[in-house]
C-alpha cells in the first residue's frame, strides 16, 4: 500500500455546478488545473458582450477560482484559450496582455466552438507550491 503521507495533495476548488461532471479546478500537489472558464460575472451570470468583455470576464473568472486557492494570475504557467472567431484574435489578445503583461507563460488559441453561446473559453494551469495546505 502507497505512503499517503507523502502524496500530493488531491482535491477540488470551488463550488461544483450539480449538472455538470467536473469542478471549476482541481489542486494536484503545486499545480492548479483550472477548467474552462467562460465571461462571467462574480455572480455566475453570464456576460454577452464584445470580444474585449467576454475576455475580460473569462480572465477574471479564472482569478476568481484561483483566489479561492491563495493562487493568483501571476501563477499561471499555461493558457489554451478557444475562440468563436479568430478574426477577433488581435482585439482578444489585447486583454489578454493586460492581464498578464508580465507573465512568464505558454499558451495555445484555437478557434473552436463551445458548447454555450460565448465569444470565448480559457483553461489554464497554475504553478503555486502548496505550503502546508490540506484538501
Amino acid at each position: 500500500m502507497p505512503d499517503t503521507a507523502d502524496a500530493a495533495p488531491h482535491y477540488a476548488i470551488g463550488r461544483k455546478n450539480p449538472n455538470l461532471p467536473f469542478h471549476p479546478a482541481v489542486r494536484a500537489g503545486d499545480f492548479i488545473f483550472v477548467s474552462g472558464q467562460v465571461g462571467k460575472d462574480a455572480e455566475g451570470n453570464m456576460v454577452d458582450g464584445t470580444i474585449e468583455e467576454e475576455t475580460r470576464a473569462t480572465i477574471e473568472a479564472i482569478q476568481r477560482v484561483l483566489a479561492e486557492d491563495g493562487a493568483t494570475l501571476a501563477d499561471v504557467v499555461r493558457v489554451t484559450t478557444y475562440l468563436e472567431d479568430t478574426r477577433d484574435f488581435g482585439r482578444y489578445n489585447k486583454i489578454f496582455a493586460e492581464y498578464f503583461k508580465d507573465a512568464v507563460l505558454a499558451r495555445t488559441t484555437v478557434e473552436a466552438r463551445a458548447v454555450i453561446n460565448t465569444k470565448v473559453e480559457m483553461d489554464a494551469i497554475a504553478y503555486s507550491p502548496a505550503k502546508g495546505r490540506q484538501g
